[in-house]
């Protein structure tokens, strides 16, 4: 709990251009995972009889991009909403807390959107005979096709894990330690298909570009009302707010402020 505290102390305190590129490089890092995760899993997620191990294999993957924002160095806004633990300690004010969220979201965003915008560019949305690239896209299409509530529940479950993560990480003294401490809680909510409002930066804005490519929607098997919804008015409305309002109130409240209570208030 002290350990969080410090931090959140000097995440409020940072500057705007450090705070910003670190999150530019915190949504570079989740952007890399989501789209390995895609790559390793994509064949196995287009059959239903192999789904969950597709899961599975995507959630194994998916881990690496925490572990480089903790070990490499980066900001990452899911898990900066633990900083209302300082807030209730009365050691960062309210609105420090609601600046660092601001400009790391804006910088996770931009990171993401970077990434997204090299690998449609490469060409690897080919792999698999344009069935990387239709998965791409079905993904996306889900996300933006979520009903609000859908994506509001789904994103508490997701960042309550996400924040037991960086929670246990920074309980651990060695670098192996910490990797084991991010590993499976990140493998449990994203083989659970948890919503997290900074992976889905990569998901949803990779299979808006892609559903240009009419070969990747034709193997997508999309109903057109589906392919219609996945639009960037979609994508915010539909998935990014209410994700983003999930993880919030999962790692501000059913983590930092519940230990806050546990260990300091009570």
């Amino acid at each position: 709990m002290e350990a969080t505290i410090e931090a959140a102390i000097t995440k409020a305190g940072g500057s705007f251009m450090k705070l910003f590129v670190l999150g530019i490089l915190a949504g570079a890092f989740i952007a890399f995972a989501a789209q390995g995760s895609n790559m390793a899993a994509f064949n196995l997620l287009a059959n239903p009889e192999t789904y969950g191990l597709g899961r599975a294999l995507a959630g194994f993957v998916f881990g690496t991009g925490l572990m480089l924002v903790v070990l490499a160095g980066g900001e990452l806004f899911t898990g900066n909403t633990m900083m209302l633990a300082a807030v209730c300690e009365r050691k960062v004010t309210i609105l420090r807390m609601l600046r660092n969220w601001c400009i790391v979201y804006a910088g996770n965003f931009a990171g993401s959107l970077f990434i997204v915008y090299m690998i449609v560019n490469s060409g690897l949305l080919d792999s698999g005979t344009g069935v990387l690239g239709a998965m791409t896209v079905k993904i996306a299409a889900y996300k933006a096709n979520l009903p609000f509530l859908s994506a509001f529940f789904l994103g508490i479950l997701c960042n309550w894990l996400v924040c037991l993560a960086v929670w246990i990480s920074s309980g651990a003294d060695t670098m192996t330690g910490k990797i084991f401490g991010i590993f499976f809680p990140i493998w449990l909510f994203v083989l659970s298909g948890f919503e997290h409002s900074i992976a889905n930066m990569y998901y949803v804005p990779a299979g808006i570009l892609a559903k240009s490519n009419e070969i990747y929607v034709s193997l997508s098997n999309l109903a057109p009302g589906a392919i219609e919804k996945l639009s960037w008015s979609g994508f915010i409305i539909n998935n990014l707010l209410p994700v983003t309002l999930g993880n919030i109130v999962a790692g501000g409240i059913f983590v930092a402020m519940v230990y806050w209570y546990v260990y300091k208030k009570a």
